[in-house]
């Protein structure tokens, strides 16, 4: 019966001498595209991105930090807890500030391009600049459980 109605819809489209109106979009959430402020998100104070975009482009720039690994140890860096800050601006722009897991890390030039590139290829993102700091000092007590089974630790 729904093929038949927009078979009718298109016909009657053709005798009028145009072509049928597409049927609006449902107002749904799509997770591919979270609503901008213009399409309805919800306002951020001091940002204009929407809540929606920046939750979904956090969740995008994690699961892009989870694929870049320590390589003396066997987890990703954002379960290690080497991620400190990930600031988005309105221009999509990610400023990153990351640690290593020793200052003396033979991967310490690296690893922020390894970083870079990861979070470059997330969709909706400008560009990423990682910063590597040593303050607060990376210890053990940042990894998550994730990570300590992992390498072993319980």
């Amino acid at each position: 019966a729904v093929m038949e109605a927009k078979a009718a819809a298109r016909r009657l489209a053709e005798q009028a001498g145009g072509s049928p109106r597409p049927s609006p979009a449902p107002a749904t959430f799509d997770a591919a595209h979270p609503p901008s402020l213009a399409e309805g998100g919800t306002p951020v104070e001091g940002s204009t991105l929407s809540e929606e975009e920046l939750t979904q482009l956090t969740a995008n720039i994690v699961a892009a930090l989870k694929t870049v690994y320590d390589p003396e140890i066997p987890s990703d860096i954002y379960e290690l807890g080497l991620i400190y800050k990930i600031d988005i601006n309105d221009s999509r722009w990610v400023d990153i500030d990351m640690t290593l897991t020793a200052p003396g890390c033979p991967v310490a030039g690296e690893m922020p391009i390894w970083v870079e590139n990861a979070v470059n290829i997330v969709p909706g993102v400008a560009g990423a600049t990682v910063k590597i700091v040593f303050d607060p000092p990376w210890d053990q007590s940042r990894m998550s459980d994730e990570a300590r089974l992992a390498i072993g630790m319980f």
